[in-house]
């Protein structure tokens, strides 16, 4: 009995603070791409959205990326297919004008992370999962690739 309380107040306490959750491109590729490397732990993370149990968030800048680099693989229509069946798992989120000005002004050496970064800050989601993780090197957030975050949190 023990271990079974142990296990819920360890899910409660991750349900509260870690379900909110930004996904880089990378992550997204990784599934929609079948990136053989990296393609189970991003199926995992997207069965956890469908289920309810993570709420996955991105901007319209990483579906525009993801589009770009899907269709050369998939086509226009194959990777809008893909990106309409994804859009169902993902909230998709705004960069406000605050969120440019802060990236622009940041020591981010990747404008695009900036961005992704101060728009996490800015909807209070304190993880984002990338495996470009030497880019967030002075986060205040928790920045993990998804394998770790799935081991770390005991869902893998």
């Amino acid at each position: 009995m023990k271990t079974t309380t142990t296990n819920l107040t360890t899910y409660l306490i991750w349900k509260t603070n870690m379900n909110k959750v930004f996904v880089d491109t990378d992550v997204i590729l990784d599934l929609l791409a079948e990136r053989i490397q990296h393609f189970h732990c991003s199926a995992v993370l997207f069965t956890f959205a469908e289920l309810k149990k993570l709420e996955l968030y991105t901007t319209p800048l990483i579906f525009a990326n993801t589009f770009y680099i899907l269709r050369k693989q998939l086509g226009n229509d194959g990777a809008k297919s893909a990106l309409r069946k994804l859009r169902i798992l993902l909230h998709v989120i705004d960069s406000s004008e605050a969120v440019v000005d802060k990236a622009l002004n940041s020591d981010f050496t990747d404008f695009e992370d900036a961005i992704q970064y101060y728009t996490s800050l800015e909807h209070g989601i304190n993880v984002i999962l990338t495996r470009n993780l030497r880019d967030y090197k002075n986060a205040a957030v928790i920045v993990q690739t998804p394998e770790t975050f799935l081991v770390s949190n005991g869902l893998i």
